[in-house]
């Protein structure tokens, strides 16, 4: 790989960024699911997240910085990932891979909870039939996505989606700047 290579990743993120800053509702979407779940956090309510692979790891970011800390002291937060190996590899097993996000929902998921599906592509199975779950039991759901939102557009109750590219570390690039924006707004608001 050379050097023109290497910096060809930064300028195609810098442009993806430059298309997502220009579309005014990407903030509009940020402000309404922090101002949902910080409405969650403060009756009492929880905010579960989930998501493959690097998503994974975005959902588990999410989580503990909410029960640990972003930026400025304060109490925890009610937040948690699904992402204990034991229930993953259990229940993918036993049910399927498809339904390891959807029966933690159902075991501990509860009415004005929030769900964070984090998907991509938004065609996650898994994700889906988490939302699914969500949707039985009263969770309201917020979704990030990619691309044209997969199967996950149009069943989120805010959705946010990281401009179309061609390979999913540009949307999770996104991604996680909405991750800090929300901690930050739910920081700063709870």
């Amino acid at each position: 790989m050379s050097t023109r290579e290497i910096k060809d990743h930064f300028s195609e993120a810098y442009d993806i960024l430059g298309k997502f800053l220009s579309d005014e509702r990407n903030f509009s979407n940020i402000e309404a699911a922090g101002t949902l779940m910080v409405n969650a956090l403060k009756n009492g309510k929880k905010i579960i997240s989930c998501g493959n692979g690097g998503s994974m790891c975005d959902a588990m970011h999410f989580a503990e910085e909410l029960t640990g800390r972003y930026r400025d002291d304060r109490k925890a937060l009610a937040a948690i990932s699904i992402s204990d190996p034991s229930h993953i590899a259990c229940v993918g097993n036993d049910y399927g891979y498809e339904f390891i996000f959807s029966r933690y929902l159902e075991a501990l998921g509860n009415e004005g909870d929030v769900l964070l599906g984090i998907s991509t592509s938004g065609n996650s199975k898994n994700i889906l039939n988490a939302i699914e779950v969500a949707k039985k039991k009263g969770i309201k759901v917020v979704g990030l996505t990619g691309k044209d939102g997969g199967k996950m557009n149009g069943l989120c109750d805010i959705e946010i989606r990281a401009p179309h590219s061609k390979y999913a570390d540009r949307a999770q690039e996104i991604h996680i700047k909405c991750i800090h924006s929300l901690i930050d707004f739910i920081e700063r608001n709870v």
